[in-house]
């Protein structure tokens, strides 16, 4: 059985919560492990707003309870009121992740049957303990440019595999491959999108993390080299004009992540698209057809190109 690290943070924090709370001779002190608990989230901002919205919500339902409590007496029905207020607030005010939180409050001021300053600093105290020591803990994150190493080897292993095989298929008009790097590649962007979320969401500045840049640019390139696997399918491999594309494509598949900005294939590719407007007009259906899967591969390794800047 595995443990993960949100895992260890949670057992360390409650932990910490508890005994601090304890320590401090707070009334209720195991709360304080409660609040910990419900705040450790995956992300540092996520952990942030679930700490902000508990916050505001125990105080708000510190506030309700001992209005009604203190006016009407301490009767468990007034739970009704106090939930048909509390609940509809929360929500209006986008903090009804604190719900279960406050009503834990709630239910000290209950049990204490009797509203004073000095019962209200220990509740102020169990919030401070319980979220504060939230934060402390999940302001740590384990590092992940292991795995962004490993995926973005993957996903550029693939890609390159892809231009391989259509290469291979243009120039020699055949190939066993049976296309599982899409498949793969598929798979590896989705972890790829949730860890960029994920580093960006551990940042506070905003700003998109870079490596989710970088998924946003292979997501798009993959795209592409989507729309030339049936492009190149319906292209006769016995022509030059198909092994000539070929050939570029190979010599893309060895260089693309390696020379900054496509330089050069520009005026690879144009040249190519020189060559064909010279080629003599298709006479028969299927050389119309051929010549406009021609077109149409250009297109789209010029997009492609461009996504190399």
């Amino acid at each position: 059985m595995r443990i993960g690290f949100r895992t260890w943070k949670t057992a360390v924090g409650v932990s910490l919560s508890v005994l601090i709370a304890q320590q401090l001779g707070l009334l209720n002190f195991a709360s304080a492990g409660i609040l910990t608990l419900l705040c450790i989230q995956k992300t540092r901002r996520q952990s942030l707003s679930a700490i902000l919205d508990r916050l505001f919500a125990c105080l708000i339902s510190i506030a309700i309870s001992a209005a009604f409590f203190e006016w009407a007496g301490y009767y468990a029905l007034l739970f009704v009121p106090i939930y048909l207020i509390l609940i509809p607030l929360c929500v209006k005010l986008g903090i009804q992740g604190g719900i279960a939180s406050s009503s834990v409050i709630m239910m000290h001021v209950y049990i204490h049957e009797g509203v004073t300053l000095k019962f209200i600093g220990n509740e102020l105290l169990l919030i401070l303990i319980g979220l504060g020591l939230a934060l402390i803990v999940n302001l740590y994150m384990p590092g992940i440019d292991r795995k962004v190493r490993e995926l973005k080897n993957g996903i550029e292993q693939r890609m390159e595999n892809i231009l391989r095989e259509l290469a291979l298929y243009l120039k020699e008009g055949s190939t066993l491959w049976d296309g599982r790097e899409v498949l793969e590649l598929d798979k590896l962007l989705d972890e790829a999108r949730s860890l960029g979320i994920q580093a960006t969401e551990n940042d506070f500045s905003g700003r998109r993390s870079l490596f989710y840049a970088y998924y946003e640019t292979r997501r798009r390139q993959v795209e592409i080299l989507k729309m030339l696997i049936p492009l190149c399918s319906q292209v006769d491999g016995r022509l030059e004009q198909g092994r000539r594309i070929g050939g570029f494509l190979l010599d893309l598949a060895d260089n693309w992540n390696t020379i900054p900005g496509g330089r050069d294939y520009h005026a690879k590719l144009r040249a190519i698209r020189d060559y064909h407007k010279e080629l003599p007009l298709p006479e028969t259906r299927e050389e119309f057809e051929t010549r406009a899967s021609l077109y149409g591969l250009a297109n789209e390794l010029e997009r492609f190109i461009l996504t190399l800047a």
